[in-house]
Order: C-alpha cells, then structure tokens, then sequence
C-alpha cells in the first residue's frame, strides 16, 4: 500500500500540470479570442476528442487490463503492444481520410474547414500516445515525465503565437503538436525497451483485435458522444456564444472531471490485476482509494460552489452571474462521477464488458435523444440538467448490476 501511495504522488504531480493548464490558458483565449471564438475552439477540440476514440477502439482499457496481467510474461507483452499499435495505426489512416472528406462536404465542418483540418495533428498525438502500455505497467513516472513536457510546450506555443481574434484557428493545432513531440518520445523508447521490430505486427492479430474490441469500442464511442455531444449540439442547434458559455462552465468542471479519469487510470491496472489474484483484496483497495477521493471531491464541490461567481470571474468578465449560476448547477456531476467511475472500474474488472456497453448505450442514446429536443428551449442550463440525470442513471445502473456481485466478494 505504501508503494501505491508513492506512485499516486508522483502520478498526481503530473496530473496537477494537467488541471493546472486550463487555468491559464483558457482566460487568455477568451480575452485575445472572445467567447464566440472560444466556443468555436471547443466545438473544433470536443470532434478532435470524439474521433480519438476511433483510433483507441477501445484499447484505453483493454490493453491496459491485458498488459497489466501479462506484465511478467515478455512475449505476451510484446505481442500485445504491438498488436495494439498496429490497429491504432490502421484506425488513424481511415479516420483521418473520412473526416478529412467531412471537412470538405458537409457544411457545419466546412464553413470553418481550417479549425477542423488543423485539429487533425490531435488524432496523431493519440496515435503514438503510449500512455495504455505505461499505465499497464504502473510507471507513472513516465507518464508524470511525458504530461509535464506535452502541457509546457503546449502553454508555450500558446501565449507565443496566439496574439489576435483570428488566431483561434490555431489552439487545437498546438494542442496536437506538443502532445505528438511529447508522446513519440516515450513511444520509441517503449518500443526499442520491449524488442518490438516490423515482424511483430501481425494482421491476423489486428483482426482479431478489432472484431474483440468492438462491443467495447461501442461503449466508449457513446461515453465519448455523451461527453462531447454537448458542445456540439449547441453550436449546431444554438449558437457559438451558447457554446462559449457551456465550455467556460464545463472548463473549470473538467478540472475535477478530468482528475476523476486520471484517478481511474491509476487504480484499475491494480484493479485488474487483483481481481485475477485476490478478489478480497482488490475490493478493499477499490474501497480505500475511491473513498477517499469520493471526500475529497464532496469538499472541492462545496468550496467551488460557494465561490462560483469568483471562480467564472477568473475566466471571462463578461457575463459573470450568468455563467456562476451555471456552474452551481453542473457541480452535481463531478460529484456523481466520483460514485459512478469507481463502479465502473469494478464492472470492467471483472470482465463484464458487454453489460457496460449495455448499460452504457441505453443511457447515452436517452442523453442525446433529450439534449437535441431540450437545448431549443432550455439553453445551456437545459443541458446541465440533462447530463446531471445522465450520470445518476449510470451510477444507478452499474450498483443494480453489481449488487449480488459484490455480496459474494
């Protein structure tokens, strides 16, 4: 346990780069580029985002689950890795070439093709993004290592070439950059670290791959539409400024959102790997580590509502009551999260794939569904609302599935 609590400061060190980097970038994107402007950057971020899922297929989670079990056996793991390398490869090549072909026919992509075509340098970052193998191994110091480099050059790119209005169209392409210049680093070492030559990437593999996954990229590709749809829809069904609104507010909520992900990161290799050797075991360390990050999200969630109107102020001055009523409204999800993720690491640990795609479909089609008929009327705080029930739901969901489960533990 000792061990676990070492590595989690040193994982935490590069996380707090990780939620620390929008605290000072975004301000400044919403001074020199206005609120319009920045909800265009979100709507142009939230595809880029929704298209890594393509290249992950599901990897994110299987392959950590895969090498974590396997790390003691080295040609099982190099097997795995490169395996998972070559479908990302093949992934990235077909999604680039659609979407590019998007950019060009549809409209909505279209009217602002040089935002969309530049935010195509992010789907290569997550191409030679190694963090799987590394989080499969537990060296989060690594991971801290490559965080910390990828979020400095991505501040320094930043405040150096984003100086007018019209430089928006450039964010997400930095945001690319000093990701791929961070993760191919790692990348080529893993890969020369493991022996993993031209010769081990078998098709057949990939194949098998890809058919494996799919139930599990099902799931994560309605996560990942559930997480980014929002922005969208209010650009496309509203306004820009509606969507300039919403990122602002999912902005500082993502702080924690995203702390919740990278704790989820942490813990389920352990996770995996115990509930293969010591059932017990594993559930008292999901016990002792999500309950306390349960507490300590409840205590950030009540500082941050009461100190909402400074907090937005920090962000834009414009429109500060609107946006910190906003924000006390959509406080309820980190909070749900810190329930709904950890049950989610014990339905994946113990293998109950199709049932998380299940459960996970059905509650992301019912969010969409009454997103696109809620936003006409009820804005951004409809949508807050919306994803408030969305995450209850889930969390409600996965206890009912894991109940009898977890008596048997």
């Amino acid at each position: 346990m000792k061990k676990q609590f070492q590595q989690l400061s040193i994982y935490g060190v590069g996380q707090i780069f990780n939620l620390v980097t929008p605290l000072i970038v975004v301000p400044y994107l919403v001074l020199v580029c206005g609120v319009e402007n920045y909800g265009k950057i979100s709507i142009g971020m939230a595809v880029s985002f929704f298209l890594m899922v393509f290249i992950d297929y599901g990897t994110d989670i299987s392959a950590v689950k895969d090498i974590s079990v396997q790390r003691n056996n080295p040609s099982q793991l190099k097997s795995i890795i490169a395996t998972t390398l070559g479908a990302k490869a093949i992934l990235f090549l077909v999604t680039t070439a659609l979407f590019s072909g998007l950019i060009a026919t549809v409209p909505f992509f279209h009217q602002e093709y040089l935002l969309f075509y530049l935010g195509i340098p992010i789907l290569l970052g997550q191409l030679v993004n190694p963090t799987g193998i590394l989080q499969g191994l537990e060296h989060f110091t690594s991971i801290t290592v490559m965080t910390i480099v990828s979020k400095l050059l991505y501040v320094l790119l930043i405040f150096t070439c984003i100086q007018s209005t019209s430089d928006y169209i450039y964010v997400n392409l930095f945001w690319g950059i000093a990701n791929t210049v961070a993760y191919s680093i790692l990348l080529v070492y893993s890969l020369k670290k493991h022996h993993i030559v031209r010769s081990d990437f078998q098709m057949s593999a990939i194949k098998h791959l890809l058919h494996s996954n799919f139930s599990l990229f099902s799931s994560q590709l309605f996560v990942s539409l559930q997480m980014y749809a929002p922005v969208v829809f209010l650009g496309y069904f509203g306004s820009n400024f509606w969507a300039g609104q919403y990122r602002i507010v999912e902005q500082i909520l993502v702080i924690f959102k995203t702390y919740l992900l990278l704790f989820f990161n942490f813990v389920y290799p352990r996770i995996c790997y115990l509930v293969e050797t010591n059932r017990p075991e594993a559930f008292r360390y999901w016990r002792t580590f999500n309950g306390l990050n349960f507490v300590f999200i409840a205590g950030a969630m009540v500082v941050l509502f009461t100190c909402a109107s400074w907090v937005v102020g920090f962000f834009t001055p414009t429109h500060r009551d609107t946006i910190a009523e906003l924000l006390q409204i959509g406080i309820g999800i980190p909070l749900l999260m810190a329930v709904s993720v950890p049950l989610k690491q014990l339905v994946l640990g113990f293998g109950c794939q199709r049932e998380y795609t299940r459960i996970t479909l059905f509650v992301v089609l019912l969010t969409l569904i009454i997103l696109a008929m809620v936003i006409p009327f009820y804005q951004v705080k409809g949508v807050l609302y919306v994803l408030l029930v969305a995450e209850l739901l889930t969390a409600i969901l996965f206890y009912l599935f894991l109940k009898e489960r977890l008596k048997r533990i």
